[in-house]
């Protein structure tokens, strides 16, 4: 049983990281100005020292999750960044009056994607990264107990 949890949580990390490091080498490395420059529409401060401290929180914290190693800090870092990008680009309570609904139903969808991210994060900060984490080693010699499950 160990193994087939072990190997879940392997599958669910990488799962889970693979919107973050898609974006931050996609999205924001490969088009790094054209992202400084949407930043600074939103109304983000220090754009573009705020984009090289936002491609080191998404990968730092993906690589840390995937490996289990300190995946409670990347789970934060995560968290952090996802409460920022949430703020300033999925506000959608501040869009104006006008706007069409296919408009606003996507950056409601966009917002409550974040916030189930989000969740996900503080579930890894609560919880940490499970078995087969670089963290988790010496718990892999540990015997499997029949509360696992809780």
């Amino acid at each position: 049983m160990y193994a087939v949890r072990g190997f879940l949580s392997v599958l669910a990390r990488l799962m889970i990281t693979a919107i973050f490091l898609l974006s931050a080498v996609a999205g924001k490395i490969l088009n790094f100005n054209g992202t400084v420059e949407k930043m600074a529409a939103e109304g983000v401060p220090s754009p573009t020292i705020l984009l090289g401290g936002a491609i080191a929180f998404l990968i730092v914290g993906s690589l840390s999750i995937v490996l289990g190693y300190m995946g409670r800090f990347g789970a934060f870092l995560l968290l952090v960044f996802l409460g920022a990008a949430t703020y300033y680009f999925h506000d959608f309570w501040q869009l104006p009056a006008d706007t069409p609904p296919a408009t606003m139903q996507m950056e409601v969808i966009s917002f409550m994607k974040n916030l189930a991210l989000m969740g996900t994060m503080l579930f890894l900060v609560a919880n940490g990264t499970g078995p087969w984490s670089l963290g988790n080693r010496s718990a892999a010699a540990a015997p499997e107990r029949a509360d696992d499950d809780e």
